[in-house]
């Protein structure tokens, strides 16, 4: 099996443009391509995952990564997905999210000794002349055909800026001077991009009389590849800091039952004749593969030891017993009056819910218990004693916990 024979097997090729060409670079290791990555968090979460076990496998197979990193174009923002304008974020928020960017990224690719490139779009976008770039670039660009773009047609009915009207000339300017400063050959990108991916091949052609080429990804989970990473709290993010090797492992346990295999195919390396034996897994041995691909991803994103942790205390925890890296909460004195705290604050405290009404809601239908007992009275009281030494185990349903501990 070829490796683009293989991006086709696991589900990854959306769209692309002249297929056999970038068959040919692929499958031969020529191809020079690119991923952007623009720094609106300080760290990248999963959403970013698939993008980068593509490179990575990519870059094994010889061709050439090249990371992305959109200081400049995050100066204006992506509207591809959104309803609303972007925040507007500061240069030095910015630069701080590139270094954040980095080091985590070298977990992934091989930066050493030009196996692959980092760069980041401000190094050329900052310094460009705003007539310069109208004649040079904005006079290959139909108005007309940039409106029926998807990314654009979704917020013309709140309202487009102008400011946002330019992202799709500044990231095909991007493809554009990645071919000429690095030989860049090939752009790669999720499939909600394909509008903005189409513009740098056609300005290459035009502009450049030179092919390039550019190919999509589906979006994990496809049309609910948006909600990909999102939990009650948030992100799931590729920082522990954010996200704790237990609380990675556990989102992708609990992934559900019908995308597993997908999942596995899509972001793991295991051999896809592997994979295939799982597909007529039931239950328990659906449960089984849930596990490995748990396994598979943490010990991708935080390495074999923190893996082997998460999965021993996952392990323990559903066999009713003590999680020793479970992610933890601690109590102060402050937390308590007079000795006492509520479920409900408990609940609200160690983040296991947003709100008082949201924990009040769990303990009426079932779902909170502690040590493996069911709370069914919202008026449960706790005392100061009750987190001394190991503490307890606090849980809302059955994918959240934490170990709650007295400072």
């Amino acid at each position: 099996m070829t490796v683009y024979d293989e991006l086709v097997a696991r589900g990854l090729i959306a769209q692309v443009t002249d297929e056999e060409e970038i068959k040919e670079l692929i499958n031969t290791g020529k191809a020079t391509f690119y991923i952007g990555f623009d720094p609106t968090a300080d760290s990248l979460h999963v959403g970013h995952f698939m993008a980068l076990c593509l490179m990575k496998r990519l870059q094994m197979a010889g061709n050439k990564p090249i990371a992305l990193i959109g200081g400049g174009t995050a100066m204006i923002g992506d509207p591809s997905g959104r309803t609303d304008m972007r925040q507007m974020m500061t240069e030095e928020t910015i630069q701080h999210n590139c270094d954040c960017f980095k080091k985590q990224m070298s977990r992934f690719i091989d930066f050493s000794e030009g196996k692959a490139l980092m760069v980041n779009n401000a190094d050329w976008l900052m310094k460009l002349n705003y007539i310069e770039l109208l004649r040079d670039v904005g006079a290959h660009f139909s108005v007309n055909r940039m409106l029926t773009a998807e990314c654009y047609k979704q917020r013309m009915e709140k309202g487009l800026s102008f400011l946002e009207f330019n992202y799709m000339i500044m990231q095909s300017y991007d493809f554009m001077a990645l071919f000429e400063k690095y030989g860049c050959n090939l752009q790669f990108g999720g499939d909600d991009q394909w509008s903005n991916m189409l513009g740098g091949t056609e300005l290459i052609r035009r502009k450049l009389g030179k092919d390039a080429y550019a190919m999509t990804i589906n979006l994990l989970l496809n049309s609910e590849g948006k909600k990909m990473g999102k939990t009650q709290k948030g992100a799931v993010w590729l920082d522990p800091e954010k996200t704790s090797p237990f609380d990675f492992y556990q989102y992708w346990r609990n992934v559900d039952d019908a995308d597993v295999i997908k999942c596995l195919k899509m972001l793991t390396f295991l051999p896809l004749e592997e994979i295939e034996t799982m597909e007529s897994w039931q239950g328990s041995e659906l449960n089984k593969a849930k596990e490995i691909l748990a396994y598979e991803l943490t010990n991708l994103v935080h390495g074999e030891e923190e893996a082997k942790k998460a999965q021993e205390s996952a392990k323990a925890l559903f066999a009713g017993g003590n999680a020793a890296n479970m992610p933890t909460a601690e109590l102060s004195d402050d937390d308590f009056e007079d000795g006492q705290i509520g479920i409900l604050n408990l609940l609200s405290k160690t983040g296991l819910v947003p709100s008082n009404s949201e924990a009040r809601r769990a303990v009426q239908q079932g779902g909170v218990s502690i040590d493996g007992e069911k709370v069914t009275d919202a008026r449960a009281t706790f005392s100061k004693e009750t987190f001394d030494g190991e503490g307890i185990v606090l849980k809302r349903g059955k994918k959240n916990f934490r170990r709650v501990l007295l400072k």
